[in-house]
């Protein structure tokens, strides 16, 4: 299967009252796909990929140190995903919070590090990565109310796949930086979108080195009320990073939601099935 056959896969889903949103690029042959790539949507979790870009790049430049303590505060507590807030201990570690938000993608241990490193700086890294609509505007809450941005973040399909371009090429800052973030996406639990319908051992050994007639997968994804959301990499025969984004209207109702959520799956397929094919042959 070919790229052109990824973006017809996304296609499919045009008569779906939603948008689907997905791109996807070649990382060594430069080749790129999109379809409503460039459209601005709320990304929900899928931006913590920007915010541990942010953290990987500190510790690569020693402005963080992994065994370093940070406290968690009552601020920084927040429902919804992970497992921080119904742990005793008060103190954890600058990498045993980036842990934490990669692979169950912990809302207190991602405020603690936002409020760590700050907004503005994931902005900068933004800007210095060409992400030009990537952006965090808040902290993760339990409510939003009429004073705060209506959502945590937003981006593009085409941001957050550039994102995980950066962190394969090994051109996130450095190639450690790069590196450390794509092993901590190695570690997510969720998947269940994007990679849900495709054959891969989720902990296989040697990655990001190709496994023999295998595939691997590094991911981040997103749930939020209308949001459905991954970002990652499929390591195959080639190495194609990519991210889907569906958002609709809650009004629809669950019917909506799970179709959103089989046309991210089936778009997932194509992207696999690309994966494995050579280069020469698309």
């Amino acid at each position: 299967m070919s790229l052109a056959q990824v973006a017809a896969a996304a296609r499919r889903s045009a008569a779906l009252p939603l948008t689907l949103s997905v791109a996807a690029v070649d990382v060594d042959g430069g080749r790129t796909v999109g379809v409503d790539d460039d459209t601005v949507l709320p990304v929900a979790s899928a931006s913590k990929l920007l915010l541990l870009a942010e953290v990987s790049r500190r510790l690569d430049t020693g402005e963080l140190s992994a065994g370093q303590l940070v406290e968690i505060r009552d601020e920084d507590r927040a429902g919804g995903t992970g497992l921080l807030r119904r742990l005793g201990r008060g103190g954890w570690t600058v990498e045993d919070l980036a842990w934490l938000t990669a692979a169950v993608s912990d809302n207190t241990a991602t405020n603690a590090l936002l409020r760590l490193v700050g907004r503005e700086a994931t902005a900068r890294l933004a800007g210095r990565l060409g992400l030009d609509h990537l952006a965090l505007h808040d902290v993760v809450r339990d409510v939003r109310g009429p004073d705060v941005p209506p959502v945590f973040a937003t981006g593009t399909a085409r941001d957050l796949a550039r994102l995980v371009t950066h962190a394969v090429r090994g051109t996130m800052g450095s190639p450690d930086a790069s590196a450390r973030l794509l092993s901590w996406m190695r570690a997510n639990t969720d998947h269940g979108l994007v990679p849900a319908l495709v054959g891969h051992d989720a902990y296989a050994p040697g990655f990001p080195e190709p496994a023999s007639g295998g595939l691997l997968v590094a991911n981040k994804t997103g749930t939020d009320a209308g949001v459905r959301a991954d970002a990652g990499v499929f390591i195959g025969t080639r190495r194609l990073a990519y991210a889907v984004v569906a958002h609709w209207d809650t009004d629809l109702g669950p019917s909506t939601e799970r179709a959103a959520v089989h046309a991210v799956r089936e778009v997932g397929r194509a992207l696999a099935a690309c994966a494995h094919r050579r280069r020469a042959r698309d």
